[in-house]
């Protein structure tokens, strides 16, 4: 080998090493938590709430349907935007209920969201009458479809939260299979919930290889060994792995959350410490 054959070897090694380096460094940059962790709180003290979310570390929060649906918030969409940008954060999305699809709630909905600054409007649960079925759930996804051409229009992404239920079969098939297939990847994505998937043990990176890039939106929720709900990182969840995916997956935002902790705020310094610090 000679200098030139030396040195250009050495040169993409080091090249290699760099890449390796860097690969290995990947942390989130922006930690989210879904505001249903601290809801009690968040109902007796809005602005103290917000607050102190913001002072732990949080840029970005996750409204859980503002206990009513986006056009009754109190306080009003602008003077909660006001709230937020006081504090530093961002609220990229929220959940609402399914009576918000109907054609009297949706246009107020998209109006409210477009005040607060959401690219995102999540549903977490169907109506309990067409989740027994996988017509109910094919008769969801033409609503999501409708619902998100619509919302597209506003510059606001539609996308679906899971829980247990649509990874229990029916009719020998999944749920959250049927809604992923009978809708159009373009207008509805997946928040999935990392937690619930586990619980229901679903594999998530099975799910980012066959729908790359439709799971703008993650719960990062654990369990411990036993099937109980803990902080992030006192679980079993090889979070590592999964998010080493996150490129393949499409995860934009990273929403922690704890639907019982027993102190909710010790319970979302522990989760976002672990994050803060966590290298995939």
């Amino acid at each position: 080998m000679n200098r030139r054959s030396f040195i250009a070897t050495l040169g993409g090694a080091a090249l290699m090493s760099r890449s390796s380096w860097a690969a290995s460094e990947r942390r989130i940059e922006r930690i989210g938590l879904e505001l249903y962790t601290v809801r009690y709180a968040l109902s007796k003290d809005f602005e103290g709430t917000l607050s102190r979310v913001a002072k732990i570390g949080y840029k970005e929060v996750e409204f859980a349907g503002y206990f009513d649906d986006l056009s009754k918030l109190n306080p009003a969409p602008k003077r909660t935007r006001e709230i937020l940008e006081g504090d530093g954060l961002l609220a990229p999305s929220s959940h609402v209920a399914y009576t918000a699809f109907s054609p009297e709630n949706w246009p107020r909905v998209l109006e409210a969201a477009k005040i607060l600054g959401h690219g995102y409007i999540v549903n977490p649960s169907i109506d309990r009458q067409l989740a027994k079925t996988l017509d109910g759930w094919k008769k969801a996804a033409e609503t999501f479809n409708r619902a998100g051409e619509e919302s597209l229009r506003s510059g606001i992404q539609l996308a679906y939260h899971n829980h247990v239920e649509e990874f229990q079969p029916i009719d020998g098939k999944l749920p959250y299979d049927v809604l992923l297939a009978e809708s159009d990847p373009k207008l509805l994505k997946m928040e999935m919930d990392l937690g619930w998937a586990h619980h229901a043990g679903a594999d998530p990176l099975k799910y980012f290889a066959r729908y790359p890039g439709r799971f703008p939106l993650v719960h990062v929720k654990d369990f411990d060994k036993n099937g109980n709900m803990t902080d992030v990182g006192k679980g079993v969840i090889d979070w590592k792995a999964i998010f080493a995916k996150s490129d393949l997956a499409g995860i934009k935002h990273y929403f922690v959350e704890h639907d019982q902790p027993k102190s909710p705020f010790e319970s979302i310094q522990i989760s976002y410490e672990y994050l803060r610090d966590l290298r995939f």
